[in-house]
């Protein structure tokens, strides 16, 4: 559904632009609106971008897809990666927050000069 290099050149500029963008706004920037069967496709992408990123050994992506209501990363993001991260606290929240703030600041430095 999705051409991955596209998603990945979006990524990688609102990376370069140290900016987060939520799922309607990627959607909406791929030619969709926003749908929930939409969103989950747009999700597996994400993740399958984040896998040849970190062959390569550069910082995730998908960190910096959001939600409009709060400005996090959705439920599957958590559960894909709360292991590899050692997160067992909430998806939302201060400590929440402070991860992905940590994680999406990654992305902007390593995208920054590139």
């Amino acid at each position: 559904m999705f051409d991955i290099r596209r998603v990945r050149e979006l990524l990688v500029e609102a990376a370069r632009e140290g900016r987060a963008a939520s799922y309607s706004e990627m959607l909406a920037q791929l030619g969709y609106r926003f749908t929930r069967p939409k969103m989950r496709a747009l999700c597996a992408v994400l993740g399958k971008i984040d896998e040849a990123g970190a062959v390569d050994g550069e910082p995730e992506l998908a960190v910096l897809v959001v939600r409009e209501s709060d400005g996090l990363p959705g439920q599957g993001w958590w559960v894909a990666r709360a292991d590899a991260l050692g997160h067992e606290g909430d998806w939302t929240g201060p400590e929440a927050r402070a991860l992905v703030r940590e994680l999406q600041g990654e992305a902007f430095d390593y995208w920054r000069d590139r």
